[in-house]
């Protein structure tokens, strides 16, 4: 709400340094990083041979590094990412087909945005095509895609 830091912000966001970035990107960058890692552990698992004294210890690594990753991304979505989904449950009307608990404890919000999606609609004598926005939300579990109303 402060203009002084949005323009500052803004300035920085714009300088050549930070290739025309949000600052987001930035910030999310640590967590992609840790992400990373088991599957960087995983490829060197793959790589050492079997027979190998080494190999005990990059599994034992894999399952370090695993392990740390998942309690990392639980409290990340747990404290980092809840009002999202709090703000998706709200902004998303679930047709009364099935109940469907979208906040959970052990459900978070991976990403979300908006896409443009072709529907085909084939008629008897014709074939259209035309284009919907659709907007999607991609958590740990489920993938929801839902229209704007």
């Amino acid at each position: 709400t402060n203009p002084a830091f949005k323009e500052v912000l803004s300035r920085i966001e714009s300088h050549e340094d930070c290739r025309n970035l949000p600052m987001i990107s930035f910030l999310i960058l640590p967590m992609q990083r840790v992400t990373r890692l088991p599957l960087l552990m995983d490829t060197i698992c793959q790589k050492t041979p079997k027979d190998s004294t080494k190999y005990e210890n990059c599994k034992q690594a894999l399952k370090e590094v695993s392990k740390v990753c998942s309690q990392f991304l639980c409290t990340s979505g747990k404290n980092g990412c809840f009002p999202c989904i709090n703000n998706a449950g709200l902004q998303c009307e679930v047709p009364a087909l099935q109940p469907f608990p979208l906040v959970s404890s052990s459900r978070w919000l991976l990403k979300r945005g908006e896409l443009m999606t072709y529907v085909e609609d084939t008629g008897l004598f014709s074939k259209r095509t035309s284009k919907q926005q659709v907007y999607f939300f991609l958590f740990n579990d489920v993938l929801i895609i839902t229209k704007k109303k």
